[in-house]
């Protein structure tokens, strides 16, 4: 087995970073004429812009990470079994909140809540179920605030209406209702259904690293087959294979890492990571041309080669400006939005379904160009700062 490297800063700051930016991102897609460059590229396009970058990267951060969670269980002599039901309950919750979210983009006008109340007992459900409770608290209280939860959820669910018409783009189905469905599992599902193969194989293997390595090649081999036609056949959960890759490719870069440093130095880390790093980008340009081109929502290899290379390069970066020079201080605006990620994503659900509820809506100013920048820009900041504000009275989600 491995040995488990040490909780990294580093990590935690390229985590909040990527987590800004998803909340920039997200926040960005209610703003007309901003730069292209900015923007999502078009499903039809072969290309990628910036905001094509961040979700991958928090797939690979969430691979680094893997070897840190179920490495330091390991090593505390959990067992098999302990260790399993953590990753399935983890990976259950994301699942659930994805699924949930998915429908919520085609929530219909039918259903007995308005859209902004039912999204805002969704998230407060999950806040109910998923909070990390103090150990100081009643188990009454607490499993009492959970069922609370749960039978929000459970009400939620029943009451449910989607469009027909919009989601299976059927003309004659316009009107018609639907009940929940995964049509697509959302961003929260991808990374549930991802931890879970990511974290089985590690745990199966205890982390090896000749078989996480295996476990990459396979991973890759599929998305590049699937994406180059060259089978015609989807497994189930993984299908292409592309989250999985952008998670394995974490895991393996985590235990590289460990292998790296385990003399006590960081000398080989920014030759070998910057090599590896700037090796991916080149061979996702190289095989650009024989799987689909480059393209997030086609989830090509090219896509995922080359967005892997970013991210080592960042977290090459970050080890030596974090880890090697200590500079955390400078990300301490931040630092909640790494240490308390979920709730931080979770969060803006509150603000949009309160804004629905009333009706809100940006000055015209807020509402494209420059000035939609800037009020993205601050969304993100003042929903890093309730993130923190909630952080220290132990007001966060833990699974």
């Amino acid at each position: 087995m491995m040995p488990t490297p040490k909780r990294q800063l580093s990590i935690d700051v390229l985590r909040a970073i990527n987590m800004f930016f998803m909340i920039f991102v997200n926040d960005l897609s209610g703003v007309r004429d901003v730069p292209k460059w900015i923007d999502h590229v078009k499903a039809w396009e072969d290309g990628m812009h910036f905001a094509d970058t961040i979700f991958p990267l928090f797939l690979f951060i969430a691979g680094l990470s893997i070897p840190l969670a179920v490495g330091r269980r390991l090593s505390k002599g959990d067992t098999f079994t302990q260790i399993a039901v953590y990753i399935l309950l983890r990976s259950f919750a994301l699942i659930v909140m994805g699924f949930f979210h998915v429908n919520m983009e085609e929530y219909s006008k039918q259903a007995l809540l308005p859209l902004g109340v039912w999204e805002f007992l969704l998230t407060l459900s999950f806040f109910l179920i998923w909070l990390d409770y103090p150990d100081t608290l009643a188990k009454a209280k607490k499993y009492t605030l959970i069922g609370v939860g749960v039978a929000i959820l459970i009400t939620l669910a029943c009451l449910y209406k989607g469009d027909v018409g919009g989601h299976h783009h059927q003309h004659d189905n316009i009107g018609a209702t639907r009940w929940l469905e995964p049509s697509w599992w959302g961003i929260l599902g991808i990374i549930g259904w991802s931890y879970l193969v990511c974290g089985f194989v590690y745990l199966i293997f205890k982390g090896n690293f000749n078989a996480m390595l295996i476990a990459l090649i396979v991973f890759v081999a599929i998305n590049m087959g699937v994406n180059g036609k060259w089978f015609n056949f989807h497994i189930w959960i993984i299908k292409g294979a592309d989250s999985e890759a952008l998670m394995m490719f974490g895991v393996v870069i985590s235990l590289l890492y460990a292998k790296l440093i385990s003399g006590g130095s960081y000398k080989k880390v920014g030759p070998w990571f910057t090599v590896i790093g700037a090796g991916l980008i080149g061979l996702g340009f190289f095989v650009r041309p024989y799987t689909d081109g480059i393209s997030k929502i086609r989830a090509t290899p090219a896509w995922v080669f080359i967005c892997t290379g970013i991210g080592v390069i960042l977290f090459v970066f970050f080890i030596w400006l974090v880890d090697v020079k200590g500079k955390q201080n400078w990300f301490k605006i931040i630092k909640p939005a790494g240490t308390s990620t979920l709730t931080c994503y979770l969060i803006p659900y509150f603000q949009v379904a309160i804004f629905t509820m009333i009706g809100f809506d940006y000055p015209h100013i807020f509402n494209f160009g420059v000035g939609g920048i800037i009020r993205s820009f601050a969304v993100c900041f003042i929903v890093i700062f309730i993130t923190g504000f909630l952080e220290k009275r132990r007001l966060r989600l833990k699974i």
